[in-house]
């Protein structure tokens, strides 16, 4: 147990280690604020800790075995992806009207920011796949396959937590120089770039 224990918890580094959508949405939040960014790290898991009890009830297969379901889910995604885009990208151009002497607005509420970051996970279609493939490979044999689901999605749940969290806490260390006038509005607009073409990516993707 303690063995594969340790090799699922290296597997979610891995996973986590790779960058993504919610990668990307966290870092963009932690500009903002770290509380921003540990909600949106919240919301995230809790999408996280879904799709690993829908795998672990087998309804994540209804979900493969029907095209038209995925399709659907696939364009949600996609369109949830762009829209997230194009928010970073009129932040970056509020941010300049703030540099230039215009307000920039008011700023979003924990509520949102964990809302965004639960949304952005449950409308990627390749997420409840992999949560699907991923967790049987480390259910120990013998064990009650249900519970021991539930409880490895909940360790990958609560361990990506610790780490995004250190994402979280790394850019708010860097607070002084990403508060600098240009520099905000640069990752912002970088980040709103990414986020558009990975939805045109999963929108385009058969």
């Amino acid at each position: 147990m303690p063995t594969t224990l340790l090799a699922f918890l290296g597997a979610c580094t891995l996973i986590a280690a790779s960058p993504g959508p919610s990668t990307v949405l966290i870092i963009k939040q932690s500009l903002h604020s770290r509380r921003s960014g540990f909600l949106t790290v919240l919301g995230n898991e809790t999408g996280v800790f879904i799709w690993g009890v829908v795998a672990a009830f087998g309804l994540t297969a209804l979900l493969t075995a029907s095209e038209v379901a995925y399709d659907v889910m696939r364009v949600v995604g996609a369109v949830v992806l762009v829209g997230f885009g194009i928010q970073a990208l009129r932040q970056a151009r509020r941010a300049k009207g703030a540099d230039d002497g215009f307000p920039e607005g008011a700023p979003k509420s924990g509520r949102h920011s964990y809302r965004g970051g639960l949304l952005l996970n449950l409308a990627n279609p390749k997420a409840a796949v992999f949560a699907m493939s991923f967790l049987p490979q480390f259910v120990p044999e013998g064990a009650p396959h249900l519970p021991a689901m539930v409880g490895l999605a909940a360790l990958w749940a609560v361990y990506e937590v610790g780490y995004y969290g250190l994402y979280v806490w790394f850019v708010g260390r860097l607070k002084s120089v990403l508060s600098r006038a240009g520099v905000r509005r640069r990752l912002e607009q970088v980040s709103g770039g990414v986020l558009l073409l990975l939805g045109v990516r999963m929108a385009l993707e058969g």
